[in-house]
């Protein structure tokens, strides 16, 4: 199947599932790293743009550049040889990642939505922003919407989506498009990179009741002993 065989009109669905989902621009300033359990480099043998660097990945691969992020169980970079008459020159020309599944997420510019993209085989070119996508394809745009299906082009810059085939009814698509319930704003800290920090807030102190004034000490009443009884003295002695 190739990309001159992908249905114009589902093609166009799935722009209105992408609308205005750009990919975070300074993503491909950002370097490139890659986490590996094994790796194997083959140099370029002319040093041609057309003869790229090879480095082949496998166990538990993680590629990071920006908000992008890439896991597979098998990866293969290839890079424009530094020494190429090339504009490109240095620069990653293509990613396939392949696994059950091969994962690749990315941040909308703007709104900070995350783009994920489940194959069994991504193959991405960074030049040109395009990602091929093939087996069990799962793409979610979050706040957005979601697709379906066995195979896909994806431009990871504009989130165009293109997919299925007017020849094999069985590769039928499916889009889910979220009910848009509320608009969200756009990013003035580049989604997350830091852009200075907000104001504490500072919680006033409760207002304390007045303290009563101490009262002073008032003297105790003087108590007089009780008098004694007199004694009855006419009885005394008579008999």
């Amino acid at each position: 199947m190739t990309t001159r065989n992908f249905i114009t009109a589902c093609g166009t669905a799935a722009l209105l599932l992408a609308n205005h989902a750009s990919a975070l621009k300074s993503d491909k300033d950002q370097p490139a790293n890659a986490d590996a359990n094994y790796s194997k480099s083959v140099q370029s043998r002319t040093g041609a743009a057309n003869d790229p660097d090879v480095f082949d990945l496998d166990g538990n691969v993680v590629i990071t550049r920006g908000s992008i992020r890439m896991t597979a169980a098998h990866a293969t970079i290839q890079q424009i040889p530094s020494g190429a008459k090339d504009p490109n020159a240095g620069k990653m020309s293509r990613v396939i990642l392949t696994g059950k599944q091969a994962h690749l997420q990315q941040v909308h510019d703007g709104d900070c939505g995350l783009m994920t993209a489940n194959a069994d085989r991504i193959d991405y070119n960074p030049l040109t922003n395009l990602a091929e996508l093939t087996g069990g394809v799962v793409v979610v745009q979050q706040g957005r919407g979601e697709f379906h299906g066995e195979h896909m082009i994806y431009n990871t810059d504009t989130g165009d989506m293109e997919s299925g085939n007017k020849a094999e009814p069985s590769g039928r698509v499916h889009l889910v498009m979220e009910a848009k319930t509320q608009t969200q704003s756009a990013s003035a800290n580049n989604c997350g990179f830091p852009a200075g920090a907000a104001k504490p807030v500072v919680a006033k102190p409760l207002d304390r009741p007045a303290e009563a004034k101490p009262q002073p000490k008032q003297a105790k009443p003087a108590v007089k002993p009780a008098a004694k009884p007199a004694l009855d003295k006419s009885g005394d002695g008579a008999h």
